[in-house]
């Protein structure tokens, strides 16, 4: 979230479900189909993420696993900016916590996750909902649902996705081991307003504060036309613009939904060479759900 650099997420309202069925009994193998996102390139085996995630709550539980079906409907493109390994470290947790009749607790979950992501700033708004900051205090994460529900009036987040690879690994590699004093108090400032601004509906205010000095310098000129995409989200009558997560995805702000932004914004990447997906979408004031039937 712009300057709120691994500190502060968004929960946005695009979803992707799973569904866990113990298997007939003497069937220990574990069963994988994907639709939606990634099909064409998600293991459908016991390699797949959410599997893994899940077999990490059995080892934790002392449990032998006897093998269950997984069903994936994935509308979270993968390595976009928008969390979907986050999204599938939590719903192979949460799946596998409910096959065991629920030996942790959506906390202890949540404090799995983030071990395993490494960082709290997708993890904990996807379990949590919401605008969510995080801080790491000695070995413990703790994370909070900050109050963003724009008492001005709504706000809505047109994201746009390039066909561009652009993996966390690689993103968080190019940035620099120590950072100038003058761009941690631009960014430590700004990460403050962006939570006021989200809080209260102020666009104004989001507009001026989303801007970060720690990543996005380093991150957009990789991108093909991410900096002419940004200016273009903005011309066209966004409030905001920033890289969502570690990109290559833009997320731009706006008082309601505007399809001139996100056309501007690809455009723009086009030009670059790139196509581009446009997503529109909210925020999410709900988190992961688990419903047992």
């Amino acid at each position: 979230m712009g300057p709120g650099f691994d500190a502060l997420g968004l929960a946005l309202d695009l979803w992707n479900e799973a569904i866990f069925e113990a298997n007939p009994r003497g069937d220990k193998n574990i069963h994988v189909t994907v639709e939606g996102e990634g099909v064409d390139k998600l293991p459908q085996n016991a390699d797949n993420a959410i599997v893994e995630a899940a077999l990490q709550i059995y080892e934790r539980a002392g449990k032998a696993c006897e093998g269950f079906r997984l069903r994936c409907v994935n509308r979270v493109p993968l390595g976009s900016g928008l969390g979907s390994s986050s999204a599938a470290l939590l719903t192979g947790m949460l799946g596998a916590n409910a096959l065991l009749e629920n030996p942790f607790s959506e906390e202890q979950v949540l404090k799995f996750a983030i071990e395993a992501e490494g960082h709290p700033d997708n993890v904990a708004p996807a379990m949590l909902g919401g605008l969510v900051g995080s801080v790491i205090h000695g070995e413990r994460v703790v994370s909070i649902k900050l109050p963003a529900r724009a008492n001005r009036g709504p706000i809505h987040a047109t994201v746009v996705l390039p066909d561009f690879d652009f993996p966390t690994k690689q993103a968080r590699a190019i940035l620099p081991k120590q950072v100038e004093r003058k761009d941690a108090i631009y960014n430590i400032s700004r990460a403050v307003m962006v939570t006021e601004a989200l809080r209260t509906g102020d666009l104004d205010l989001l507009g001026m504060a989303m801007k970060d000095a720690l990543h996005q310098p380093y991150r957009l000129p990789l991108i093909p036309g991410a900096l002419a995409a940004l200016e273009a989200g903005k011309e066209a009558g966004a409030a905001a613009v920033a890289l969502s997560g570690a990109g290559p995805s833009l997320i731009a702000f706006s008082s309601k939904q505007n399809a001139a932004i996100g056309a501007a914004m690809a455009r723009a990447f086009e030009s670059a060479g790139l196509a581009a997906r446009i997503f529109e979408l909210s925020p999410s004031y709900e988190g992961a759900e688990v419903e047992i039937v």
